[in-house]
């Protein structure tokens, strides 16, 4: 199984569901694991473990999804969007992209300029500023913690501390549910982040931070209107 038989999957269920797809992910999920299964057993991975196999799938290619969905309705807001590994591994960047990978990158002193670990990067391109990194991950135990690391040293950079960051799941264990109690992912979120957006056909309890996927694309409409 491969990503663009993930995205097949993903333009089925839009024909089924229109604007409302985005609260099936986590059943689009389910449907390419036992896809993913069927190939598995045909060249099974040396130590057996399928689920192993799947995690891996299914993180590398989940933030490739969430990409593939924002990407359209963002760059009709005149913005552009990069994958983080792009910026990471590429050596063969346009200048567009280098000058973009120098705006975000952190400064450590004498250990050097070094990148946050972030999925996907939204930039202007006509002043290669940056706008909002975002990190996609199926549950916030995945990486809720270091993402708020990443806050906090953009910030602490006058030159990169208007970058806002942002967590885009399907939130699969619950933790943003429910604003009190809250759980401590949905702590880091409402205290060191900039939001997060969730691809849920739950319930949750939204606030200024924690809103349901719906919302992303008019909240980077007002956040370019309070930057222009």
């Amino acid at each position: 199984m491969e990503f663009e038989d993930l995205k097949e999957l993903y333009l089925k269920k839009k024909e089924q569901y229109g604007k409302e797809t985005y609260k099936h992910i986590s059943e689009l999920l389910k449907e390419a694991k036992e896809i993913h299964k069927k190939d598995w057993l045909k060249a099974p991975t040396p130590n057996g473990d399928h689920e192993q196999s799947w995690r891996a799938f299914k993180g590398k290619n989940f933030e490739k999804l969430v990409q593939y969905i924002i990407t359209d309705e963002v760059e009709n807001l005149g913005l552009k969007v990069v994958n983080g590994n792009q910026l990471e591994r590429n050596e063969n960047l346009s200048n567009t992209l280098r000058q973009v990978k120098r705006n975000l990158a952190i400064d450590y002193g004498e250990f050097g300029f070094h990148l946050p670990d972030v999925d996907i990067i939204i930039y202007n391109p006509n002043d290669c500023k940056i706008l909002v990194v975002i990190s996609s991950k199926v549950t916030l135990r995945e990486r809720i913690a270091q993402t708020g690391y990443w806050k906090l040293k953009l910030y602490q950079d006058e030159f990169t501390r208007h970058i806002k960051v942002f967590f885009i799941t399907p939130d699969e264990d619950g933790t943003l549910t429910k604003k009190e109690p809250a759980k401590k992912g949905r702590a880091i979120v409402e205290v060191d982040l900039d939001g997060s957006y969730v691809l849920t056909e739950e319930n949750i309890e939204e606030s200024r931070k924690v809103k349901l996927f719906e919302h992303f694309i008019d909240d980077l409409k007002n956040l370019l209107e309070e930057v222009r």
